[in-house]
């Protein structure tokens, strides 16, 4: 969702003769919004529909008029977030190693710059899906199988190694995420030296 890439401005009050769908759009967007940033502060459980209102500017009527639930807002949530976080991922297919590692260079640093760049989507995306319940965590998981499949048509075009991919991308997982739980958003960025040096040396290896 292209939208939530910039906080989101409330709507000009009284008349403004934009159309519905504007305004219905606009309002969706706040509100994904707003459960992040609320969730970033408060965490999952104790987040209410309430303080999601009061940081989105919007009724209660309107948001049961886009939303079953709460739950139902973080799942909307979390696939604005999965958008926006893997958009950069899948790479090119590139021919050699060198073409290869530089496929997963750029890739990686989209995906850590996004993070950084949306820390309270990362926190959702990353940190605060675990305690939503079954549903979210097996989209969590479809997502990271997401990043596999782009890692493995970046980095393993014939397919021989996708449990070494999986590995990586689980090590990928940990290592953000913990510099997200800290705040350490340089030292988020700064992990794209050390994971691209790491797979120079396994693509050196496997050559």
């Amino acid at each position: 969702m292209a939208a939530t890439s910039a906080p989101t401005s409330p709507l000009p009050r009284g008349r403004h003769g934009l159309p519905r769908e504007t305004v219905v759009r606009s309002q969706r967007e706040r509100l994904l919004r707003a459960m992040a940033e609320t969730m970033a502060e408060r965490g999952y459980a104790r987040t209410s529909v309430a303080d999601v209102l009061r940081a989105a500017g919007v009724s209660r009527e309107t948001f049961y008029e886009q939303f079953a639930s709460k739950e139902d807002c973080f799942m909307a949530a979390y696939d604005a977030a999965a958008g926006l976080l893997l958009a950069g991922v899948p790479g090119p297919r590139a021919a050699g190693p060198a073409g290869r590692l530089e496929a997963f260079a750029r890739g990686l640093g989209a995906y850590l710059d996004a993070l950084a760049a949306e820390p309270e989507f990362a926190r959702l995306f990353l940190v605060e899906v675990y305690a939503v319940g079954p549903e979210a965590i097996a989209r969590r998981m479809r997502a990271q199988e997401r990043f596999v499949d782009a890692l493995s048509r970046t980095l393993d075009p014939r397919g021989a190694e996708r449990f070494a991919v999986e590995a990586l991308v689980a090590a990928i997982a940990q290592m953000v995420t913990a510099r997200l739980a800290a705040g350490d958003l340089e030292g988020l960025r700064a992990l794209r030296g050390p994971l691209t040096q790491l797979v120079a040396r396994a693509l050196d290896a496997d050559a």
